[in-house]
């Protein structure tokens, strides 16, 4: 965990694919502390042409954007910690697109434990169990 879905303008790019995916996963790591072996990206690329801010579209403006959504347990980060991480995430962009317009976005979702998982398993239910085994 967590689950990380990120878009960006231009053409589908494997090798960017690859440095996106391996840049906010490390961050992700670092600043929200959660483990990179169990971080999963999903990345999508729109047409600029397509993708529309303050009416005119990225073509127009003739900058990149990206968004990025990642859901997170309720309560795991700080705001200290949630605030480098968007600035990381920003900056990080910034250098994997270039010229970035300013309306790009990261959206970091506190869902709760009982409501999110992987494997079949809640997040609840890892962090009691791992609670019963220590005791």
């Amino acid at each position: 965990m967590p689950i990380i879905n990120v878009s960006v303008t231009g053409k589908p790019d494997a090798a960017l694919s690859a440095a996106i995916a391996m840049q906010v996963t490390e961050l992700t790591a670092t600043h929200l502390s959660k483990d990179a072996t169990i971080t999963a990206v999903a990345i999508s690329y729109h047409d600029p042409e397509h993708w529309f801010a303050g009416g005119k579209s990225l073509a127009e403006h003739g900058a990149k954007t990206f968004w990025l959504d990642i859901k997170v347990v309720d309560g795991t980060n700080t705001k200290l910690e949630l605030e480098a991480y968007l600035k990381a995430i920003f900056a990080a962009f910034g250098r994997l697109l270039g010229e970035m317009h300013e309306e790009s976005y990261a959206f970091v979702h506190e869902v709760p434990a009982a409501a999110y998982g992987y494997g079949g398993k809640t997040q609840e239910f890892r962090f009691i169990s791992g609670r019963l085994k220590a005791a």
